[in-house]
């Protein structure tokens, strides 16, 4: 069964095969490493490493270095820590990606997100805030002081002087 129910998903070529990217890749059905099907509802905390996906109802935590795929008919209340987010369910908590979070129609978003890279399709809803993580900032900062900038333009020159900053030689005064 869990073979059948990941060949679908991986057919219809709106799910795992598509769109489903973690560390700029696209993940296969076969990464994908647990599943909480639709009808399913689970408490708790998840932690793992890999692919979990999500088209049930789940309450807790989820705590992750791989990526969460959420489906489109998926209610998720939860603080989600994973390294991508990939989601066109419902979302309602805190999320920190430390790759990217991609939120594709119908995707409703409710709480606050923190990540480096971020995609956002047309008709995603998305109520609550929005930080970009520094350490990216920081890295691009850091890249960018690394490369020797040179002016552009006539070579620096002391300044002209205006008539009332030159001293004044005249000897009839």
């Amino acid at each position: 069964m869990w073979k059948q129910e990941n060949a679908a998903y991986a057919e219809d070529g709106m799910t795992l095969d598509r769109r489903v990217t973690t560390s700029g890749r696209t993940a296969s059905a076969e990464s994908v490493i647990a599943f909480v099907g639709k009808g399913v509802a689970f408490k708790g905390v998840i932690t793992y490493s890999g692919t979990v996906r999500i088209d049930g109802a789940f309450d807790g935590e989820i705590h992750a270095d791989g990526g969460l795929v959420v489906g489109p008919e998926a209610v998720i209340t939860a603080k989600v820590t994973a390294g991508s987010v990939v989601s066109e369910g419902t979302i309602t908590g805190d999320v920190q990606a430390s790759e990217r979070v991609t939120l594709l129609s119908p995707a409703v978003m409710n709480g606050s997100l923190k990540t480096p890279l971020l995609s956002i399709e047309e008709g995603v809803r998305m109520n609550g805030t929005l930080e970009m993580a520094e350490s990216v900032q920081k890295s691009a900062s850091r890249e960018h002081k690394e490369h020797k900038l040179y002016p552009v333009g006539p070579s620096p020159r002391a300044p002209l002087k205006r008539e009332e900053d030159r001293p004044n030689n005249d000897e009839n005064t």
